[in-house]
């Protein structure tokens, strides 16, 4: 048994390594082909950088087998994250505007692929709260930069909607009564669809602005109720499940 957990870490060392080394072919594919500018470069490094260091140090110990199918295309998902990233810091800081289209299908394909890593892990049965969890940061990173790029042109107020995830996370340190586990829900699962791709919409501007601005406000408020329902949800009910 312990040769077997040395031999599923060792593979699962490996395959980060390579999920790593894949974010940084990536960007230097987009320095050839778009141009990547400095910043660019600094901010995906920076990210790959991160995935290595907070996967290894988050997985590691708990994870003994080597990623399997559907955690695999998470890590993909996580490289495309990684190019989204790096392009919309030169879109916005070295002024590279080809970068733009690059970076809307990046997260276009990126938002596709959400769709794919649980269906995958359902089918191979390899479903798992590491992966679900490794599945849902990835999708917070993502809105993240995108609410960020679009923020640069349409204000700062967007921020709140790739910020509140993060907020949420803040105040559940603080109130344990919100670290409780959620039902499913499937309306909280479309509000978190919706937000890519309204923000993709938003990145491609290809909207009049006033139509964008309206997107964007649907998009908040949509995830102001989600979150509220989620926390009306567990200050009622979590506790008692959580004791």
């Amino acid at each position: 048994m312990a040769a077997q957990d040395l031999s599923g870490t060792c593979q699962f060392s490996q395959e980060l390594t390579i999920g790593v080394g894949a974010q940084f072919a990536l960007l230097a594919l987009l320095w050839v082909g778009v141009g990547l500018g400095p910043a660019g470069w600094l901010a995906g490094a920076a990210f790959a950088a991160a995935t290595w260091v907070v996967l290894a140090l988050s997985l590691r110990r708990t994870w003994s087998r080597p990623l399997g199918p559907a955690n695999r295309v998470t890590l993909a998902r996580t490289g495309l994250v990684c190019g989204v990233t790096a392009l919309a810091a030169s879109a916005v800081v070295d002024r590279r505007t080809l970068t733009v289209a690059s970076m809307v299908v990046l997260a276009s394909v990126a938002l596709v692929m959400d769709a794919v890593d649980g269906r995958v892990a359902r089918r191979t049965g390899s479903a798992s709260a590491v992966g679900a969890r490794f599945d849902m940061e990835v999708d917070a990173v993502l809105i993240l930069v995108l609410s960020a790029f679009v923020a640069v042109s349409q204000g700062a107020w967007v921020l709140v909607i790739g910020a509140m995830r993060y907020a949420f996370v803040g105040a559940a340190r603080l109130l344990p009564w919100l670290r409780a586990a959620l039902p499913l829900s499937y309306a909280r699962k479309a509000v978190a669809a919706l937000q890519g791709i309204i923000l993709v919409v938003a990145s491609a501007g290809v909207l009049p602005p006033v139509a964008t601005r309206l997107l964007l406000g649907l998009s908040l408020a949509a995830l102001v109720w989600s979150f509220g329902r989620d926390v009306v949800w567990l200050r009622r009910c979590g506790p008692r499940q959580a004791v």
